[in-house]
């Protein structure tokens, strides 16, 4: 029986050191990250020097794109810091004031919603860019099947959102 309990000792250190295994995979993440910020800089380095002569729509593209990569990029940070620590380990340094307020406090649930956000809004602002892209004489503009389609796939995340938000929320309730 003692032997029993050693091998599933063993065996259960081993699954549970198992998720060191995701370490590299937030690692990439922060390669990821850092490809971002290089397209980012490409697209402020290429825009700005044009800033005299954009017109107002293709301005508010530029912005758009520009915060569309910015969202991108907070939904990476969030995902490999609350990742991390809900699935790795916990951050064992003292950042201060720096910490952002929500790390350590997201946990799956969380995570799920502010994923759920992130995709909704950066799909709404990828659909807003190409519907204005209709009237730009210098962008090729999407062909209503696509516009529809984007359309479409944006309402599916904002369906799914809703719907998720509501499956934790009435979870909430069942547990109390």
């Amino acid at each position: 029986m003692a032997r029993k309990q050693a091998l599933e000792d063993r065996f259960e250190r081993g699954l549970f050191a198992s998720r060191w295994l995701m370490a590299p995979m937030y690692l990439g993440l922060v390669v990821a990250l850092g490809m971002m910020t290089v397209i980012f800089l490409r697209e402020l380095v290429h825009y700005a020097p044009q800033v005299l002569t954009l017109s107002p729509e293709k301005t508010i593209l530029v912005v758009l794109t520009l915060i569309d990569l910015t969202l991108a990029a907070n939904l990476l940070l969030i995902v490999m810091f609350s990742g991390y620590e809900n699935f790795v380990s916990k951050f064992d340094f003292d950042a201060g004031t720096d910490r952002p307020d929500w790390m350590g406090k997201v946990d799956f649930g969380g995570l799920k919603m502010k994923l759920i956000a992130s995709i909704v809004a950066i799909s709404g602002i990828h659909l807003l860019k190409r519907f204005m892209e209709i009237g730009d004489p210098e962008t090729p503009a999407a062909d209503d099947r696509t516009l529809l389609w984007l359309t479409i796939i944006h309402l599916t995340f904002v369906v799914s959102g809703v719907l998720m938000a509501l499956m934790d929320w009435l979870q909430a309730r069942s547990t109390k």
